[in-house]
């Protein structure tokens, strides 16, 4: 197997990498930013906040599968070129509408389910690009690259998205995301390797049978059905504790912008060390044992936070605290959950089965944004976080008692074995 340099010294690897990582950061500033905007700059209660991020977050729900297949025939350096610039124009827009004093929720709404929109085509042909880049005793290598970028993305942008709120205002802020965005677009345009897309694209009777294709490839596996529901029911209440969370920190505890992306940002550093432990222990322990157990602990640490009171030191350094073990925790299980997919997914499918996934799994995040605005509202702050905290651990469990919970030190490749 060549080293680590051989893919290093890929022009295209490069661009690819270094475009995808600035568009995480892009992404990760903004999801803090534009919620900051509705809290700070909008004064947005709970269940505004509840529909702000539910609409960013819809268009995993209403588009993936569409784009899992569309994508497959797409060549994805095109897909996220278009992604990135849009991206950088919907912040830029919300940036002027501030400048113009006509920003509202109307506005911020509408830039937020552009936005994700945009997301969901990056994610899933950057997601396929890869395959489509290096050969496949590179792909473990350059999995490990991206996600590494995406794990100091966790690290850097809610602290930047924090620190600038602080500093010049949210809306002010959202420059950065769209300046990110922007370097993204013009390192993936460097790509000039020609990627091998199966024919044309067909009739609307194709896609919906690719994407039939995808949906009957994860329902009928019985790894890829139990990857869908642990996250389906992850991301579900994650989505809720994190519309809570978010006006939990500023109002609940009194922290300062500045203090709220510190303390999110410690997330990405635990991030970083669940990336480095993901490359050990599932070999070491059974990739089920590693799941099941990292999964119920990101969960378990979450619950100290409805019991900080204060805004002091202490209870700063307590939340870093926790968040930096749910980032470790957290990642552990999103790096072990992603090799046993790409494991036994075929290469000219992985399109077609990350959009059911990401639908499956995020898809009900919308629902869960609202529910967290909702309890935020009828049962006040700390009680709904608590509600929602205690809800994660549906997770674990729907790991436990699948397939996944059986899983020994080593897995079973299909990668090349694909469909006719």
């Amino acid at each position: 197997m060549p080293g680590a340099p051989s893919l290093w010294r890929d022009r295209d690897f490069r661009s690819l990498w270094a475009g995808q990582a600035a568009s995480q950061f892009g992404e990760r500033t903004t999801q803090v930013v534009l919620p900051l905007i509705a809290v700070l700059a909008l004064e947005a209660d709970a269940t505004r906040l509840g529909v702000l991020r539910a609409v960013e977050q819809a268009p995993v729900l209403l588009l993936s599968l569409f784009v899992g297949a569309w994508v497959d025939r797409r060549r994805s350096r095109d897909v996220m070129m278009a992604a990135d610039l849009g991206r950088a124009l919907a912040l830029a827009v919300v940036l002027g509408s501030y400048l113009l004093g006509v920003l509202g929720m109307l506005t911020l709404v509408v830039a937020a389910f552009f936005v994700g929109a945009l997301s969901v085509f990056f994610d899933v042909a950057y997601q396929t690009s890869l395959v489509r880049l290096v050969r496949p005793d590179q792909l473990a290598q350059g999995n490990s690259a991206l996600e590494g970028s995406r794990s100091a993305a966790q690290t850097g942008g809610p602290a930047l998205g924090g620190a600038l709120a602080a500093l010049v205002s949210a809306p002010f802020a959202a420059a950065a995301g769209a300046i990110f965005f922007a370097l993204s677009f013009l390192s993936i345009r460097r790509i000039r390797r020609r990627e091998p897309i199966p024919g044309h694209v067909g009739r609307p009777a194709r896609v919906r049978h690719r994407i039939h294709e995808g949906l009957r490839l994860v329902f009928g596996h019985p790894v890829l059905r139990a990857v869908c529901l642990a996250s389906a029911a992850f991301q579900f209440f994650f989505a809720a504790m994190m519309t809570v969370y978010l006006l939990f920190l500023p109002r609940g505890l009194h922290l300062s912008a500045t203090a709220v992306g510190l303390a999110l940002a410690a997330m990405g550093p635990g991030a970083v060390a669940g990336s480095l432990l993901s490359a050990r222990l599932p070999k070491r322990y059974g990739y089920g044992v590693v799941l099941v157990l990292s999964a119920a602990l990101a969960d378990g640490v979450l619950l100290c936070v409805p019991a900080l009171r204060g805004s002091g030191p202490g209870t700063v350094f307590a939340l870093v605290g926790v968040n930096f073990l749910f980032g470790a925790f957290s990642q552990l299980v999103n790096v072990t959950m992603m090799s046993v997919r790409q494991a036994v997914t075929p290469v000219p499918v992985q399109g077609r089965v990350v959009a059911p996934v990401n639908c499956v799994g995020m898809g009900l995040a919308p629902l869960g944004s609202l529910l967290g605005g909702r309890l935020a509202d009828q049962w006040g702050l700390r009680t709904a976080l608590l509600v929602a905290v205690v809800g994660l651990s549906l997770s674990p469990l729907c790991m436990a008692f699948s397939p996944l919970a059986r899983l020994g030190k080593g897995l079973v490749s299909t990668a090349d074995t694909a469909p006719a």
